[in-house]
């Protein structure tokens, strides 16, 4: 590779990576916006974005984008992500107001999508950007973090918000730990730590352009749109964790990856 490529031409590079690697959330806000804007006819809203979810995720799998063992994985945090959502609608955190046939306990199962969408998106950085990880944390960390990060979301309704405690215990245990990879032939490194806050914000980015398509709706934005509440990136980063957590753990068992001495992942 010519090391004369310039900073700028790597940088396009990275940005059309990640758009690549951005194809379900696309299409996601892509429905979102359209919906929007036109009337769909013969059936709700929410009915039509869940077609299209179901649409988009059976097109990835013919087409290649997906491996059917990434596809479990996203499955997975479907799952993850609507149980979570039934909870907290139930809660009164956020509600969906539409009508729809697809609506569960006030949800519709478009939603989890949005969820996979997350996990879609980290698949396809891995194998878009090579992603090698150094010294991931062992199994007993990055499991028992996951699950103590996900019952917190259930938990700080009626006990301590324990958050920023389950932060600073994810920096100790990720303290060592480095996402490897490569552009246009070069290869960058970035602590893992950051990765997480970084699509972590991203992500409430994202959640804005959502709620100003009426993906959903937060109490204060009832009447009005507003942007979302900033402390939201905190919870966004800390679904990261544990998203990110499940690609990598079940790519390790599935043998898509080895472990070398230096206990450095290959995807």
């Amino acid at each position: 590779m010519d090391r004369r490529v310039s900073p700028l031409y790597r940088f396009i590079v990275f940005g059309l990576q990640q758009a690549r690697s951005c194809i379900f959330p696309a299409v996601i806000f892509l429905t979102l916006a359209a919906s929007k804007l036109l009337h769909i006819p013969f059936m709700s809203r929410y009915d039509f974005i869940l077609l299209i979810c179901i649409l988009a995720q059976a097109l990835m799998l013919l087409f290649k984008l997906e491996t059917w063992d990434e596809f479990k994985v996203i499955c997975v945090f479907h799952i993850i992500g609507l149980l979570l959502e039934l909870y907290k609608v139930h809660m009164g955190s956020w509600a969906y107001p539409e009508e729809g046939w697809s609506k569960v306990g006030g949800v519709p199962l478009y939603s989890g999508f949005m969820y996979a969408s997350v996990a879609s998106y980290i698949c396809q950085a891995w194998r878009n950007f090579n992603l090698r990880i150094r010294n991931w944390p062992h199994v007993a960390w990055t499991v028992s973090i996951s699950i103590l990060i996900y019952l917190n979301f259930f938990t700080h309704h009626f006990l301590w918000d324990l958050r920023w405690w389950l932060t600073l215990l994810l920096f100790i245990i990720f303290f060592k730990t480095f996402v490897y990879f490569d552009v246009v032939g070069k290869t960058y490194r970035m602590p893992m730590v950051l990765s997480y806050v970084l699509i972590g914000f991203f992500i409430w980015i994202a959640e804005n352009i959502s709620t100003f398509f009426g993906a959903w709706q937060y109490p204060d934005q009832e009447h009005v749109w507003r942007i979302v509440h900033i402390g939201k990136i905190s919870s966004w980063f800390l679904l990261v964790v544990i998203s990110i957590i499940i690609v990598a753990q079940l790519k390790k068992v599935k043998g898509a990856e080895r472990v070398e001495s230096t206990n450095l992942f290959i995807g």
